[in-house]
């Protein structure tokens, strides 16, 4: 089970490290004006999208094995709010994918400062993840 745990934890944080980083690329590519400098943050959202990806998909797939193993965590308060949270943070994780393909469209919805603060969602999203699963508060 410890194997399962450390991948959990191997995944989240390469998870995390896209959707920090994603999102600052977005807050450029909105100010940019170049086009070979937008050219350039296309094919790093691009990039950096599929680690991303990567990191979601095996965050889940290890979450499940242990909740698997460890069935009875389903019903305490501290798992059912983690739990929210991750459905939360894929949401945001989907939102990102759509991002991506509106600016490889050149397609600039929103203002940079905009996505300075969307940029700042998945701390929020961390620091209770952590809290949650080290404090069990309920």
């Amino acid at each position: 089970m410890l194997w399962l745990k450390s991948f959990h934890i191997i995944f989240v944080v390469t998870w995390f490290a896209g959707l920090f980083y994603l999102p600052r690329i977005f807050v450029y590519h909105a100010m940019a004006k170049d086009p070979n400098v937008t050219a350039t943050f296309k094919v790093m959202e691009r990039k950096l999208l599929i680690m991303t990806h990567l990191g979601g998909g095996l965050s889940w797939l290890f979450g499940i094995a242990l909740l698997s193993m460890l069935p009875q965590w389903l019903n305490q308060g501290w798992m059912q709010a983690k739990l929210a949270l991750v459905l939360l943070l894929s949401a945001y994780h989907f939102y990102c994918m759509l991002i991506v393909r509106q600016f490889a469209h050149d397609d600039v919805r929103h203002h940079h400062t905009w996505y300075r603060w969307f940029n700042e969602f998945p701390t929020i999203v961390l620091i209770a993840t952590v809290m949650l699963v080290e404090l069990k508060p309920f």
